[in-house]
Order: structure tokens, then C-alpha cells, then sequence
């Protein structure tokens, strides 16, 4: 993914055009000052996509870690928790 590199003024004077660059693109803009990144800005989308993949890839390093230290339980057992789980947010 290729960012557009812009300077900080840019983002004073022209922010309604960098917002749609952003949401239309689906690329991030780096924001520089003094020739230097600073700043990303990047559609709020591809910030909720972005966060909801690393909070997978998180999980999925921790099941992995579990499974390497022998921390496992049957899988039945594991889908009753899971079912446990949105029943009692499903009534709340």
C-alpha cells in the first residue's frame, strides 16, 4: 500500500481534500514537517479494519503460544464456553 506524502500545511489548508483522498483511495496520507513523516491519516474504515485484523492476529499469537505450551482443552468444551458466552451477552 502506497501512501501520498503531503506537507502539515496541507493538512491546515487543504483537509477536506485529504479526507476524501483517504476514503476513496483507501490509502493512508503521511503528513510531513520539515520534510520529515510525522503524521498518517487514513480513513476511519481502514482504521476499524486495521485494528480488528491486529486484534485477530493478537488472538491467534496467544492460541498459538497456547497450543505450543500444552495449554488446550477438547474442542466441545471450547464451543460450550463460547455458547455460554453469547447467551449471556444475548440477555443482557
Amino acid at each position: 500500500m502506497e501512501a501520498t506524502i503531503r506537507p502539515s500545511s496541507d493538512l491546515r489548508n487543504h483537509y477536506s481534500e485529504i479526507s476524501k483522498e483517504c476514503r476513496e483511495s483507501r490509502k493512508p496520507v503521511i503528513i510531513t514537517v520539515n520534510g520529515r513523516g510525522d503524521t498518517a491519516v487514513m480513513g476511519l474504515q481502514d482504521y476499524y479494519q486495521m485494528k480488528s485484523e491486529l486484534e485477530l492476529l493478537r488472538t491467534l499469537a496467544e492460541a498459538e503460544e497456547d497450543v505450543a505450551n500444552g495449554r488446550t482443552a477438547p474442542m466441545q468444551d471450547s464451543f460450550d464456553d463460547i455458547r455460554k458466552s453469547l447467551l449471556a451477552r444475548k440477555s443482557e
